[in-house]
């Protein structure tokens, strides 16, 4: 792979309950394990900003195929959500729901596109075969 651009982001402190911050300084969060989850609450954590991640690099990808269909997307989103949980083999997994809400488009035509911005997205890519993703039309 050619490389476009590399993001460096360091974790510190103690993991889950610990602080991560961007190379450039725009990210600069504390992490916490979510109450939820046993853990204090209070702060981000990594399944937040995988889905915020997600959801901005799916939209992205949704614009780029509309626009080469000429589709008109305005008022269009997507949200992520990003479930932690245990693996039948042991250790943990992901899962991720899309929902993508296009309200100017038929829902056929939305379906055709969500599919293809699916095929092209890095994220949706880089979790393929790995990661269960749920694709929502809404």
């Amino acid at each position: 792979m050619d490389a476009l651009y590399t993001a460096i982001a360091t974790a510190s402190g103690d993991g889950r309950n610990g602080h991560t911050e961007s190379e450039d300084g725009l990210l600069n969060v504390d992490v916490r394990i979510p109450k939820e989850m046993g853990g204090p609450g209070g702060a981000t954590n990594p399944e937040q900003l995988f889905a915020a991640g997600y959801a901005a690099c799916f939209h992205s990808a949704l614009k780029l195929v509309g626009q080469s269909a000429s589709a008109d997307l305005e008022g269009s989103q997507v949200s992520a959500s990003v479930s932690l949980g245990t693996l039948p083999t042991g250790g943990f997994g992901l899962a991720v729901e899309l929902d993508v809400h296009i309200p100017n488009l038929d829902r056929a035509t939305a379906e055709t596109l969500v599919q293809q911005a699916h095929g092209v997205c890095p994220y949706s890519n880089a979790i393929s075969g790995n990661v269960e993703v749920d694709l929502n039309v809404v």
